[in-house]
C-alpha cells in the first residue's frame, strides 16, 4: 500500500454518523463534521488494549457503513464489466467489496493514525447531483491532499463514492485491478477471489486481536 493510497484511507475510513445524520447536510459537513466522533473512538484509552482492536474495529464499521454508497463504488469500479453480473452477483459483490474495503482500511487506521491534523479546504458543487470536498492530510512536513466526491441521493442524502489521493482515484484502482481478472475470469470466480482474501483478512485480524 503506498503512502498516498494509505493517507487517503485513513479519511475515507474516519468520516461517519448514523444514515439519518446526512439528510440535511451540506456536502462539506457530512465529511467535516463526523470525523470527531471517530478520531474519540481512535483515542479511547479503553481500545489501546490490543485486545480491544476487535470491538474497536466494529464500533468503527458501524459508523464508517453508512456514509458511502457501496453500490454506486461497485458498479463504477466496475465500470462496463458491471453488466456481465446476474443480480444476485451484484448483490454478492457489493457485500463482499464493502466488507474487503471496511477490513482493509479500518485496520490501517488502527495502525497508522497518530493524531494527524485535517484541513479541509472548501467544496464544489456540480449540479444539483455531485459534489467533491477538498481536504488535505498534515503529517509533521507532509501533506497530502485528499478529495471526497459524493453524489445525492433520493432521499436527499449526499454519500461518497470514491476518494482521490494526491490525483490517484480509489475506483480506478480497484477499476484496473478488476478490469483484469475480467479478462480471464467470470464474475463468479471474482466473487469468490474476494472472499477468499476476505476469509484471510478475517483470520489476520482474529489473531490480531
Amino acid at each position: 500500500m503506498t503512502r498516498r493510497i494509505l493517507a487517503g484511507m485513513l479519511l475515507m475510513s474516519i468520516v461517519a454518523f448514523g444514515p439519518m445524520a446526512f439528510a440535511s447536510m451540506e456536502p462539506m459537513a457530512v465529511i467535516q463534521e463526523p470525523i470527531d466522533a471517530v478520531i474519540v473512538i481512535l483515542n479511547d484509552p479503553q481500545y489501546k488494549n490490543p485486545e480491544t482492536k476487535a470491538v474497536q474495529r466494529s464500533e468503527i464499521w458501524k459508523i464508517v457503513q453508512p456514509m458511502f454508497d457501496f453500490n454506486e463504488v461497485s458498479i463504477r469500479a466496475l465500470a462496463r464489466n458491471w453488466r456481465q453480473f446476474s443480480e444476485a452477483e451484484k448483490e454478492a459483490f457489493v457485500d463482499v467489496f464493502a466488507q474487503f474495503l471496511g477490513n482493509t482500511y479500518i485496520d490501517k487506521i488502527q495502525g497508522e493514525y497518530h493524531n494527524e491534523q485535517i484541513v479541509y479546504l472548501g467544496q464544489t458543487l456540480y449540479k444539483d447531483e455531485y459534489a467533491e470536498v477538498k481536504t488535505k492530510i498534515v503529517r509533521e512536513a507532509v501533506e497530502i491532499p485528499v478529495n471526497y466526491r459524493l453524489r445525492k441521493k433520493g432521499d436527499g442524502q449526499w454519500k461518497v463514492y470514491d476518494i482521490i489521493v494526491e490525483g490517484v482515484s480509489l475506483v480506478k484502482n480497484y477499476r484496473t485491478q478488476f478490469a483484469s481478472i475480467l479478462k480471464k475470469k467470470k464474475p463468479a470466480q471474482l466473487i469468490e477471489q474476494l472472499n477468499d482474501k476476505l476469509e484471510d483478512q478475517n483470520r489476520r485480524l482474529a489473531g490480531n486481536d
